[in-house]
Parts: structure tokens; sequence; C-alpha cells
């Protein structure tokens, strides 16, 4: 790599960041330690509960999962930076956590997406369900929204490892490709091209749900049956994909037509929001209107209080 030894710095940390470390400090691990708890919290349950080995919680323990992956490349390092005087982080450091953050939101959009095809098919074709939901194809979902999203980065991250730098300073708080590439030393035609037929090809996706929702709502009409079922299952699912929309919306607007006169603690909070809010807001959607997901969590807890008390 032409860049392999530089060094960037991180100029997200500006004399507010420095004046509040301890706070900061206590804040960001506070909402990593959140984070982690609640992710991990939901994967447990659906393990150790069998009621809950069925398509629908194997996709919610992928995307807690896939929460837990990608805040693992943003927080520890995060968290070091706030007690460090010197922000900065070596090439090969950057280029992995641009690769998990955006391997991390991608993954996200699919697998709610799948999630989405997995509804429809449920309230929509209820007899078809098991013939159509095989595990074959459960693999075959499972790998897709994994392994797209893989390729696509590795196509990205190829193409920006072969960037001659002109500059070594990042304006964010940690790594991301647009913010390496506005550093190259030559307009980048085909990096952005690329660059802005990923964004459009995940945010299809959410074109796909759209539809698949308005299928699904026709149908839930017709019996209150399957009305419960799409309030009990559906609305999640929604929930969870607008919000990411919303928050990735924001941070993509923000990262290229951002204006600099925003103040900087403005700036980071923009930059972050999609490392901090879905994490923490879709296990608790998840865990508080899927009953079943809600029942099984209260009785592990008081399972392990029995437990406790014996010992």
């Amino acid at each position: 790599m032409i860049n392999a030894n530089i060094v960037f710095s991180l100029s997200g940390f500006n004399d507010t960041t420095t004046r509040h470390r301890v706070t900061l400090f206590s804040l960001t691990l506070l909402c990593y330690a959140v984070i982690c708890f609640v992710n991990v919290a939901l994967i447990i349950t659906i393990i150790l509960d069998e009621k809950l080995h069925q398509t629908m919680y194997i996709f919610i323990c992928n995307l807690c999962t896939n929460s837990l992956y990608g805040t693992a490349a943003f927080y520890p390092k995060f968290l070091f930076d706030l007690l460090s005087n010197t922000n900065v982080i070596s090439y090969t450091g950057c280029m992995l956590q641009v690769f998990v953050i955006y391997t991390y939101v991608a993954i996200d959009f699919v697998i709610l997406t799948v999630m989405a095809y997995d509804r429809f098919v449920a309230i929509c074709r209820p007899l078809q369900y098991h013939s159509v939901m095989t595990k074959h194809r459960v693999v075959l979902l499972m790998c897709y929204s994994s392994l797209v999203p893989l390729f696509g980065q590795i196509v990205v991250m190829i193409m920006t490892s072969k960037i001659e730098l002109c500059g070594t300073h990042i304006e964010k708080l940690y790594c991301e490709n647009w913010s390496i590439i506005k550093l190259s030393c030559s307009p980048l035609t085909t990096n952005n091209i690329v660059g802005l037929m990923l964004i459009f090809f995940y945010f299809s996706h959410d074109l796909f749900v759209f539809c698949s929702y308005v299928l699904l709502v026709k149908s839930a009409l017709k019996s209150r049956d399957n009305w419960s079922k799409f309030m009990q299952t559906c609305v999640p699912n929604l929930l969870c994909l607008l919000n990411v929309t919303v928050v990735l919306f924001f941070d993509l607007m923000y990262a290229r037509y951002g204006s600099a006169s925003m103040s900087q603690s403005v700036r980071n909070f923009m930059a972050i929001q999609f490392l901090m809010i879905p994490p923490i807001l879709n296990p608790i959607i998840y865990g508080l209107i899927l009953s079943q997901v809600r029942c099984s969590f209260l009785k592990l807890c008081r399972y392990s209080r029995q437990v406790k008390g014996l010992g």
C-alpha cells in the first residue's frame, strides 16, 4: 500500500472535548456498556429459549451480533482517545475501522430487509411459510445479508487503498471512507460513482420493504389474527428500519454537504449517532414489543435470581 506509513490525526477532538474529557469518557463508557448489555441479553435470551429458535428470532440474533461487531470498531478506540493527549490512528488501523463500520451499517440494512421478507411470507402466505422459509433458504438469506455487504466493502477498500493522499487530518472522531477520499491528491470520480452506486443499492432495500409493507397492510386488514401478527412482528421491524435509515441519511448528508460553520460538538454528534442510537434502540424495540422475547427474558431473570438465592 502506497500510504502504509501514514499516521492520521483525528481533528474531531476540540477544546470542548478536551475540557470535558472525564465526563465524556464516563458517558461514552456508560453508553457502550448499555449497548453491550441490551444486545448480549437479547442474544442469550434467544439462544437459551428453544421456543425462540425460529427464523425471525435468528435474524434478530444476527442483528444484535452485528451491533456488537460494528460498535467494537469505534467505542474502544474512542475511549482510548479520550484518555490520550494525541488523537492519532495508523493507516492500517484506519482502514480496518472504515471496513468494520461500513460493513456493520450495510449488514444492518440487509438483515432488516430480509426480516421484512420473512414477515411478508408469514402473513401473506401463511400456509406456504414452512415450504418457502426452509432451513436452506434461511441459510442463503443469512449468507446474503453478510457476504454481499462484505464483498461490496472489500471492493471499496481496494479502490481506497490505491489513492495517493496529500493530507493526514481526518475531520471526525473516527475514520470513514469519505474523509479519506477528501484527502486525495486528485479528484476521484470513479470512487465517488462506486460509492453512490452502493448507497443507492442499500437504500433501494427501503423501497423493497415499503412495497412489501403495502401488501402486508392489505393482507393484515383482512383478518384480526393477521392484524395482530402485523402489529406484533412487523411494527418493530419497521421502526428499526426507519431508525437506521433516518440516522444514516443524516450522517451521509452531513458528511457530504455539512456546513463548516456548524459547531464541532454538533458535527461530532451527527457523526456518531448511527453508532449510538440504532445499537441501543433496536434490541430494546424488539425486546419490549415482541411478547415472546419479553416473557423469555423475564423468565431468564427470575431463574437467575433463584439460582443466586440457592447459592
